[in-house]
Parts: C-alpha cells; structure tokens; sequence
C-alpha cells in the first residue's frame, strides 16, 4: 500500500469514527473496506461556499451534504459570530422539501442554540425568498436556508445570507470556511436537540411561512395591481418544490381570478417523482406543465423552481405557448419595473456578465444606469448596495438569464414569487390592451435588434475537472480561433480582476468577442461539476410576421455556436 492511499485510508476513518450518523458512517466504511481510493479521494475534498453557498450530493464524507458537514458549518457560523460585535438579533434558519433538508436544518439550530444565540426557524418547508425577506427584516446577523435548489433529486445544499441579508461573499465567506476548518469532530460539537414539531426549547422560535404577512405586503407596494386584465388564465406549477401557496397568495392578492395549479407538482415532495432533475431549464421539465396550461388554455405559465427563488415563464405565440427564455424574461420584466421606479435618483439595472446585452440596451433607453457582475446574487445584490452608498444610483431591477430576477429589494435575492407576480401583472396589462408578452418582447427586438441566447452546460467529472478547465480557459486565449463561420477577435479574460470592482473581480471566466457582433462566454458552474457555455447574437427584425421565424433561427444560430465551440475544444 502507497503512503498516500495510507494516509487516504486514515483521513476516511477518522471522519467515519467522528460521524454521527449511522447511515453515513455505513457507507464510508464500505469505501473504506472495498479501498476504493478514487471515490475516497472525491469524498475527502470538502465542500466550499461556491455561487449559492455550500451544495452537493447527500452522501458520506467531508465532500458531501451530511449530517456531520451540516453540524460542522454550523458551528463554524456560530465562532464566526461570536468574533463579531453582540447583537440581539436572532439568526434565520428555513429550509426546502427535500428529504434530508429539515433534519439538517434542526440540526444547525440545535448548534447555534448551544452556542447561546437566538434562533427563529420555519417550522415547515419555506420558499427561500421569504426566508432571505425574514432574515432582513429581523436584521439577522446570518441566515441560513438548507436548500438545493433546482439541483437533481439526490442533492442539498447550505446557503447563508449575512448581516446585509445577501449571500455571503469574501471576507465573510472565507472566514466562517477557516472556523469550519477548525471545527471539532462532528460528534463531539456541543448540540441543543430540536424538533420542530415538539415544543421549542429555549432561545428557538418557531414561524409559519404561509402567514408573513409582511412579504406580500411589500411585494404589493413595489407592484401595485391594476384592475385591468384580472381574467387572464394562469396556470403555476411549484415542481413539488414550496411555491405553491405563496404564488396563489401573491396572484389572488393582485385579483387574478384565473389561476390554476399543476396538481401532479403542487404539493412539497423533495423526491420530485415526475421529474429526477428539478430545473426548469433542463429539456422536459416543463412538459407537465405546459400540457396542464395547454388543457386550460392559459395565456400565461409560470413555474417555480423547488425553492421558488427561480421562475420559468411560457406565454402565447402564434396561438400556441412558447417557453420564455430567461433573457427575455429579465428584458420584459426590466422595462416593466423601470416604468414604476421613479427618475430621480437615476434607476440602477444589474445583470450578471453572461446574460444578454438586451438589458443594457433598455435601460439606457429608460436613462437608467446598468450595472455588470459576476454570475450569483450574492454580486449582483452586493454591487447594488454599494453603488447605493455611494449615491450613484437606486435598485429598481436586477437579474442572471438562469430564470433569477429581483423585481424589489425587501428580497435581496432572487425571487420567483415576487417575479411571477411581476410578470402576470405585465401580461394582464397587455392582454386589456390587446397586446401579448411576445408582441411586447418584438417591440424591444425592432427598437434594440434581436438579441438570441443559447447556453449549453457540459459536464466534467473525476477529480482533475478543475485543471481541465484552466486548460480550456488557456486554450480560447490563443488567436484564431474560429467558431464555425464566425472569428473570434477579442477575449476578455476576467481571471484577472485587478482594474475592476469586486463584483467584477478575478474569476475563471472569459469572454469571447465575434466579428459578427455577437459573444460567447464561459465558466465553470458554482454549484455543478460541469463547465457553462453561453452565447448571443443580435440580428435584425422589423415585420411582426418574421417574428417567429427570426428568433428561431437566431437561437440555432447561438446554439451551433456553441457546439461548434464545444467541438473546437474536445470537451
């Protein structure tokens, strides 16, 4: 046996003997008998805060989601607090319908509870945008929602907002990771035990989601409802994730009377049974959907991601409903919100850096000031209060084209509630002027030019993904090269950052700029083992009757772009 897979071996038990779960402990001991090195390898990498925080499979060792990372990041926070200034505010904890997500929610409670701090918990499984609303109303010095989001079935994750209740960034990041590093073994971490269906021991206060009344008061304030439009058909699908009563509540509060649910996805179910890979994005996921809105003949569909913090969106198109990508989502929705935020002082639009240049276009059209950041709302959030305090401009809108949109900032985050809301209340609008989503969204592409996007993930396993992507990233740096018919002729690397703000920092990213006048970026995922690939181009339409045809052949355009890209590059 080498030295290395000895000290492999040993690194494995000493995490399997300080496991307080029975479950995980049997499955690393299995590694461990069988020597299986390469899996051990995988599993002893531990998990760091990426784009959303702390995410991956639910499984055995330190580079998984388990109880004993759970109860270790937990106490990390809580050494982290107790380095800050005291405050008497409590920290937020909710959490998603997965299975394992409640259990490492109470666990993290019973941590922090230990720890001598004030805990408020959702007692039940809560959309993260009313989780991330509470944190700031309560002012909490962290929250925490134990959510994975849109990743397939077998996944969790950890997110943690901070003081300013936005995902947390360096040097918040980076120091709650060291206390982490040095956590004692998970078994012997100091832990108040929680159930939240028994009585609340003390210092722990239990809320129900369904009534923060305040969440749905904000958003009607940043979104008033018209009377115009209030028949129009809706069908919503949660997905069997949490956004099932708060969308019905946020549209009935607007008086959309129209609104039918996806019954087969309506109700909590984190084994997501019609659907192993929970992303509205992936291909088929919206067929259940869609068929329901079909049924009900519905002018509009919107769906909520498991957590609800996401939102997809189809509306009619020549009779028939056609999915909205999440560019011309953010397009419609930052017009929208730009004609309710006033002019002075001068409206800020963000989006992230790999989202369409559309955004950009409309909101210097509106005399608004656009801001680009790096992929994530913990940037694009953190860049809006900055630019705040530094008296340059007021949020009205931000959003990345992976289906996120801020619509109003009692949420710093993304919000498929709030959005939804946002974008019924546009179509209804539309629909009392005889107008559609689709005929708007042409409106913008004959002012703008048409702007089509294409994103195409591939996946990198084993453990050399990270060097392989460096190698990729190197490799487009190099001249000439050529994507199909079109030439590259410029890179923008971001790997270095040092002439940019933070939320434009160094990162692994790059963007490719084409002679026909289109781009293509790329990065590695945050949350996935996969690299991202995104492309634009922008043509020209100005007959409503080449509308459909237009977009269509503009997106295969992008989408060969990017294969092509793919191909140059053997991935």
């Amino acid at each position: 046996m080498t030295r290395d897979a000895a000290s492999l071996l040993a690194e494995a038990r000493a995490w399997h003997d300080a496991d307080p779960d029975p479950a995980t402990q049997r499955e690393l001991a299995a590694l461990i008998a069988n020597q299986d090195l390469e899996q051990l390898r995988e599993r002893l990498h531990p998990l760091s805060f990426g784009t959303a925080g702390l995410r991956g499979a639910v499984a055995a060792g330190p580079g998984r989601m388990n109880l004993a990372v759970v109860l270790r990041a937990a106490h990390g926070i809580a050494r982290y607090l107790a380095s800050q200034p005291p405050t008497e505010a409590p920290i937020v904890i909710g959490f998603d319908a997965r299975p394992s997500s409640r259990g490492f929610a109470e666990a993290s409670a019973g941590v922090l509870l230990a720890a001598g701090f004030r805990v408020v918990a959702f007692k039940s499984p809560t959309a993260t945008p009313l989780c991330a609303f509470l944190g700031r109303e309560l002012q909490a010095p962290i929250t925490i929602v134990v959510t994975a989001s849109h990743n397939p079935r077998g996944d969790n994750g950890y997110k943690v907002y901070g003081a300013n209740a936005v995902q947390i960034i360096a040097p918040v990041d980076r120091a709650i990771a060291e206390h982490i590093a040095e956590a004692p073994a998970a078994r012997h971490i100091p832990a108040v035990a929680v159930d939240f269906d028994a009585p609340p021991p003390a210092g722990l206060e239990l809320r129900d989601g369904t009534a923060l009344n305040g969440y749905f008061d904000a958003i009607s304030r940043a979104i008033p409802a018209n009377t115009a439009g209030r028949e129009l058909g809706i069908v919503h699908s949660a997905l069997h994730g949490v956004g099932t009563l708060p969308m019905r509540r946020a549209l009935a509060e607007a008086g959309f009377q129209r609104v039918a649910v996806v019954s087969s996805q309506a109700e909590p179910d984190g084994s997501f049974p019609t659907t192993p890979f929970p992303n509205p994005e992936e291909p088929g996921t919206l067929d259940l959907a869609l068929a329901e809105a079909e049924r009900q003949g519905a002018a509009l569909l919107l769906v909520s991601d498991p957590d609800a913090d996401r939102l997809a969106a189809a509306a009619r198109l020549e009779g028939a409903l056609e999915v909205l990508d999440g560019n011309q989502v953010g397009a419609l929705l930052a017009d929208f919100m730009l004609t309710r935020c006033t002019a002075s002082p001068q409206p800020l639009v963000l989006s992230s850096v790999v989202s369409s240049p559309l955004v950009a276009a409309i909101a210097a059209q509106h005399g608004a000031r656009h801001e680009r950041t790096h992929t994530g709302f913990k940037w694009l959030w953190n860049a809006a209060l900055a630019l705040e305090a530094g008296g340059a401009a007021k949020f009205c809108f931000a959003y990345e084209e992976a289906l996120g949109y801020s619509v109003f900032s009692a949420v710093r985050d993304k919000d498929g509630i709030a959005a939804g809301r946002a974008l019924a209340e546009l179509a209804a609008e539309l629909s009392a002027r005889g107008s559609s989503l689709y005929d708007r969204l042409f409106e913008h592409y004959a002012q703008h030019g048409l702007w089509a996007s294409a994103a195409r993930n591939v996946a990198l396993r084993g453990p050399e993904a990270s060097l392989r992507v460096s190698r990729v990233l190197d490799a487009l740096t190099r001249p000439g090269l050529r994507l199909g018919s079109d030439i590259v002729t410029g890179v923008v690397d971001y790997r270095d950052g040092s002439t940019r703000p933070v939320w434009l920092g160094a990162a692994a990213l790059l963007e490719l700029e084409l002679e026909s006048g289109g781009r293509v970026l790329v990065r590695p995922s945050g949350t996935e083992p996969k690299l991202k690939l995104y492309g634009h181009v922008r043509r020209s339409v100005t007959r409503r009757s080449d509308f459909k045809r237009e977009l269509g052949e503009a997106r295969r355009f992008a989408a060969a772009q990017l294969l092509a890209l793919e191909a140059a590059l053997q991935l």
